[in-house]
């Protein structure tokens, strides 16, 4: 992660949909306090929509790649006998 710029969470889409949820769970958190419920499910329709507007720009393009290749010696990993095993 430390050398990738386009990592998991390094990316707009998931840059927007974190803003969005947190300013919706900082408005919740305020109308809790006053003990607004309106206002409270209001903040918590932000925390929902951030999310689905961040999903909606990784479709656009904007999150990460998926990532199409194995993991480097997994098939050999696979075959291997657990420690402690004779056979």
């Amino acid at each position: 992660m430390a050398g990738s710029s386009h990592g998991h969470g390094h990316t707009p889409a998931a840059w927007t949909g974190v803003i969005i949820s947190f300013i919706g769970f900082c408005v919740s958190g305020a109308f809790m306090v006053m003990a607004e419920p309106v206002g409270f499910w209001a903040g918590m329709v932000l925390i929902l929509g951030g999310a689905v507007v961040g999903g909606i720009m990784r479709a656009m393009g904007l999150g990460a790649p998926k990532q199409t290749h194995a993991f480097p010696n997994s098939a050999a990993a696979a075959t291997r006998e657990p420690a402690g095993v004779e056979g």
